[in-house]
This record gives structure tokens, sequence and C-alpha cells, in this order.
């Protein structure tokens, strides 16, 4: 298991997990969460946060099982996740606007 969370060649549910997490967790940091400003730099955890939810759906397996559930709950996380950070990059843009 150790193994396949550093080898981007085999699907990793832990992985993805860490970096839509991390995204997020960083995305905050990057948008000054109270005051909301607007940066460049809030793409990067839209594509990292991105590339998570990606290595997630990687581990679907098309027969369904337990695992497929619990993979198609992370997938659902990672889906909330993302557009929390879209929201935060976004944000400050809709608000200058209106």
């Amino acid at each position: 298991m150790i193994r396949s969370l550093f080898n981007p060649r085999q699907p990793s549910l832990l992985r993805g997990n860490f970096l839509v997490l991390g995204s997020l967790a960083w995305s905050f940091r990057l948008a000054n969460f109270p005051f909301n400003q607007a940066t460049a730099m809030m793409i990067l955890p839209v594509m990292l946060g991105a590339a998570g939810a990606a290595d997630t759906f990687r581990c679907i397996r098309p027969r369904w099982s337990w695992y497929h559930g619990a993979v198609m709950i992370a997938l659902y996380m990672d889906l909330m996740a993302l557009f929390m950070i879209l929201f935060l990059a976004l944000y400050p843009f809709v608000m200058r606007i209106g």
C-alpha cells in the first residue's frame, strides 16, 4: 500500500483523497478565507484537486462491491471539495462585478 501511494502509475484512493483535501486546505490559505482576496495562484489548488479527483476515479472497479461504493462516496467528497475551491477562487471576482 505504501508503494502504491508514491507510484503515480498505480491508482491509490489514499493519494487522491490527500491531494483533494490538501488542495482544499491550501485554497483556504491562499484565499485568506474570511476576507476572500482574489489571486491568480488559486488555479493551482483547482488543478491539484482535479488531479486528485481523477486519481480517485481511477480506483473504480467494473463490478459493484462495497469498495466500489466507498470510492463513489469519496468521489462525492472530491466534488464537494472542488466546488468549494472553485467558490473560493471565483467569489471575489463575482463580488467585484456586482
